[in-house]
């Protein structure tokens, strides 16, 4: 297929597929499909809620538009499919959205087209898991009739400098025309440049280790946090000054959230396990980084106590609900836990985030936010996401939020450590 005939639709528009969407509007007739109609309205109004691209970029994607009809999907010859892949409550993979994009696809592809995936997989689920459904469903045979590509997705919410086009792009294809292929198509609109994998299976297992990497550096940190805490020093000093070394790699302590980091090395440990290996170190790495709701509470707790707070019916300011700083992505969100910890405790607490959507926190969390803390109404603040507001409020706006002898505690250096109680 040439680049001069491709005609793309994307499967899923959020906070990974808007952006690529747009950018292949920019040069390609294109299409974002979404089965979540309200967001179909909103991206028609020119608005997009999860503040990845704005108003002006949408306008500028002028080849592209937006439905919820299947029927729209036909006339497209390369789909992408960036739905979400998430675990289960039993912290398994979750393919069900793969899966349902992939019997979509099998009810339009035709002969000739060309499936891309984007979405975050173990090892072998492209071709082991999805392309056999969009086989069944239409009918058509793998590498016979319609071809398939991998691209897992790098993208960063929040971040206005690591976008879509200035992050460099894996590619893979089913076979080596393909392959290229799928890398020229990318290579049109990444100004950083493409790197092409030699299977579908490398470009997935290069992808799932991006973040389990990230995980384990962040499970180390967080596990000396603990340590140096027990020892009476400072993590942030010891960060600073073990950082004058050339290749010490500045990772810093915290909750492990998202949509990425805090799930994706479930993926590879389930599919390790699968052909009989238990992972250890991974699986070690996870168990620290979700046990630090609970200890971020127990180590405010026993602040409290110090300060003869009477901890059961005490209010609690938590400063912050989304998984990271000026984005108003909660997916996944390790904030909840602090929270169900504080229940434990018979704690009040309130939580005020001005980058959140109130209804969005109310239906997938049951959390209703607050739209302005009340002066001198907390026993303890925790300071849990680094947004600018926050920063911007100081330790003195902080302050006159708490009652005499209250707690702060400042999970991400936000504030002068003279100016809190307890740094992470």
């Amino acid at each position: 297929m040439k680049l001069e005939h491709v005609k793309i639709a994307i499967l899923g528009l959020g906070y990974v597929g808007l952006p690529l969407a747009v950018e292949f509007g920019k040069h390609y007739p294109s299409l974002g499909f979404d089965i979540n109609t309200n967001r179909i309205s909103e991206l028609n109004k020119g608005e997009d809620h999860t503040l990845e691209v704005s108003s002006e970029e949408l306008k500028q994607a002028d080849k592209l538009s937006y439905s919820h009809n299947l029927d729209d999907l036909r006339p497209a010859n390369v789909y992408i499919v960036t739905v979400p892949t998430p675990i289960d409550e039993h912290r398994q993979p979750d393919l069900t959205p793969l899966i349902k994009a992939s019997e979509t696809l099998g009810k339009v592809i035709k002969a000739g087209d060309v499936v891309i995936y984007e979405s975050t997989v173990y090892p072998g689920a492209t071709e082991e898991d999805c392309i056999p459904v969009i086989e069944r469903v239409s009918g058509l045979k793998y590498n016979v009739d319609f071809f398939a590509g991998y691209s897992p997705e790098r993208i960063n919410p929040g971040d206005k400098e690591h976008r879509v086009t200035t992050i460099k792009k894996v590619t893979s294809g089913s076979t080596p025309d393909i392959a290229e292929f799928v890398d020229k198509l990318y290579g049109s609109i990444i100004t950083a440049g493409t790197y092409k994998a030699s299977s579908i299976r490398v470009a997935e297992a290069a992808k799932v280790i991006e973040n389990t990497q990230r995980d384990l550096n962040i499970a180390l940190i967080n596990e000396l946090a603990v340590i140096f805490n027990k020892l009476g020093i400072d993590t942030e000093e010891v960060l600073l000054a073990a950082g004058t070394k050339w290749n010490f790699l500045p990772f810093r302590p915290g909750l492990v959230g998202g949509h990425c980091i805090g799930v994706d090395p479930y993926y590879l440990t389930h599919k390790a396990q699968a052909v009989g290996y238990h992972p250890e170190v991974i699986l070690a790495g996870r168990r620290i980084n979700d046990s630090m709701g609970r200890y971020v509470v127990s180590e405010l707790v026993k602040a409290m106590v110090k300060r003869r707070i009477h901890v059961s019916g005490a209010r609690v300011l938590l400063m912050g609900l989304t998984f990271k700083e000026n984005c108003p992505d909660i997916r996944n969100t390790k904030v909840v836990d602090i929270l169900g910890e504080l229940k434990e405790y018979g704690v009040a607490a309130d939580v005020f985030d001005p980058w959140v959507n109130i209804a969005e926190a109310q239906h997938e969390y049951g959390i209703t936010p607050i739209c302005k803390p009340v002066e001198g109404n907390y026993d303890a603040v925790i300071l849990a996401v680094g947004h600018n507001e926050f920063k911007a409020m100081g330790a003195i706006g902080i302050r006159k939020l708490c009652r005499p002898d209250s707690v702060i505690y400042d999970l991400k250096y936000i504030l002068d450590k003279n100016l809190v109680d307890i740094r992470f």
